[in-house]
């Protein structure tokens, strides 16, 4: 069960690392959610489900600056909370005209390991402030112009994906910042598939993230991720191959969405 939170909180809450990556600038009128967008995915071991993450957007302000206030929550739930109990918290601050987080926080109990922590994004100087609350300790470190967090990559990169343009095969690094760090995340498009939903039959995209094998995934290719092939560009299923067994989260309710979703058949 130590695998599960890496999985669920850290996979999902990236799985907009598995979308196209273009420009820095982002208008208004290409931007794939809207406020009030809210999306929850049912995490499960075959028929067991052992937990649920929801993501949610709301428009607000920081500092006087028009942004988007977007918080993932995970937990888990009935007897894996028995075995290992989950409550995560993240939540990022994303500033509308450029689409660049300004404020990261991650808050979470996973099996009694702790994090209470703060990033401040200075744009303009090209560093981040991260400040561990458990024990008041600032430290900075260095950025790129592009650089993402956890939860604002997802939203980021909705926007950026060509649907009409993306081609099977092609892969794509991102600037990543996570706990003290920056690194180079890498995936490939693997191409379009019709997949079987709780919704109905639905157009999506494939994708296939590289990741670190051996302790908790079983090869460095291990996850799948399928998008749907519209507008909105929502995870609707990702699945990982673990060093024991296998991991789901699927799209289990939604609301709020700026475009249609399209389904093809019930």
């Amino acid at each position: 069960m130590k695998g599960f939170p890496i999985l669920l909180y850290r996979w999902l809450l990236c799985v907009g690392f598995l979308i196209w990556n273009a420009s820095l600038m982002a208008q208004e009128s290409e931007i794939s959610y809207a406020d009030g967008e809210w999306c929850k995915f049912r995490v499960h071991y075959g028929f067991v489900t052992a937990g649920f993450a929801s993501i949610k957007v709301q428009a607000s302000t920081l500092n006087k600056k028009p942004v988007y206030h977007i918080q993932g929550e995970g937990h888990t739930t009935g007897i894996s909370s028995w075995f290992f109990f989950v409550e995560d918290d993240y939540q990022s601050y994303v500033d509308r005209s450029t689409q660049m987080p300004l404020k990261f926080i991650r808050k979470i109990n996973e099996g009694g390991y702790t994090k209470d922590v703060q990033i401040d994004f200075n744009r303009e100087a090209l560093t981040a402030l991260i400040w561990n609350k458990e024990n008041d300790v600032k430290v900075t470190a260095e950025i790129t112009p592009l650089t993402q967090d956890l939860v604002s990559a997802f939203y980021y990169l909705r926007n950026s994906i060509d649907i009409n343009s993306i081609k099977d095969g092609e892969t794509v690094d991102l600037d990543m910042f996570f706990d003290k760090e920056g690194y180079k995340f890498r995936m490939k498009f693997l191409g379009r598939e019709e997949l079987k939903t709780r919704f109905g039959k639905v157009k999506t995209l494939k994708f296939r993230p590289y990741v670190e094998g051996g302790r908790v995934f079983k090869e460095k290719e291990s996850v799948t991720v399928w998008v749907s092939d519209d507008l909105n560009k929502i995870p609707l299923l990702i699945k990982a191959d673990l060093a024991v067994g296998s991991l789901k989260a699927s799209l289990h309710e939604f609301k709020g969405l700026k475009y249609p979703f399209k389904i093809l058949e019930l």
